[in-house]
């Protein structure tokens, strides 16, 4: 299965407004790199990059030389024609979603990728939202649509599935790193 882990909107403008910005900032970093070591492709969107700013090259540089930037202007990252039309083009089957805000970006492109009849797996360690409460309801509501909600690691190690995996060595020192 072909999986896309999508961070929505990790700019710094919107970073600054969350409770919790270093630890969601953190847990994303961890996210972007368990990625690489999987060989699982990373992209990212930006909210309104030429007014709002893009995202900050140290999170970017996560993702390797030259990462994936989507521009939107719409909430939904798939509500975006060239954003789906990339996604449907690199026949990703899984969006793993991290970022910001739960309870609008995040929850919109999690409903039309569910629409889509795409897998949606929620980093809930990797998620904020100016409301926790709001950022709960909406989680609550995606998850009885079908999506999965669970952490970071649960979700990585599941891909890793066993110790004999070859990156095995490399993502526990990566945990032990964002520890």
């Amino acid at each position: 299965m072909s999986a896309l882990l999508l961070c929505i909107d990790l700019q710094p403008i919107f970073l600054k407004a969350m409770p919790d910005a270093g630890r969601l900032l953190g847990r994303c970093h961890f996210a972007i790199e368990a990625a690489r070591l999987l060989d699982i492709p990373v992209a990212f969107t930006e909210q309104a990059p030429q007014k709002l700013g893009p995202t900050a090259p140290d999170t970017l540089a996560r993702a390797g030389a030259d990462p994936v930037q989507y521009a939107k202007t719409t909430f939904s990252a798939l509500a975006d024609d060239a954003i789906r039309e990339s996604i449907q083009s690199q026949g990703i089957e899984h969006l793993i979603l991290c970022g910001l805000e739960t309870s609008i970006c995040v929850y919109q492109t999690a409903i039309n990728a569910i629409n889509a009849d795409l897998q949606v797996t929620l980093l809930t360690d990797c998620l904020s939202a100016r409301r926790p409460d709001d950022a709960a309801a909406a989680l609550d509501a995606l998850k009885r649509l079908g999506a999965y909600a669970l952490p970071s690691e649960t979700i990585f190690y599941s891909l890793l599935h066993d110790i004999k995996h070859p990156a095995f060595k490399s993502f526990t020192t990566l945990v032990k790193q964002y520890a």
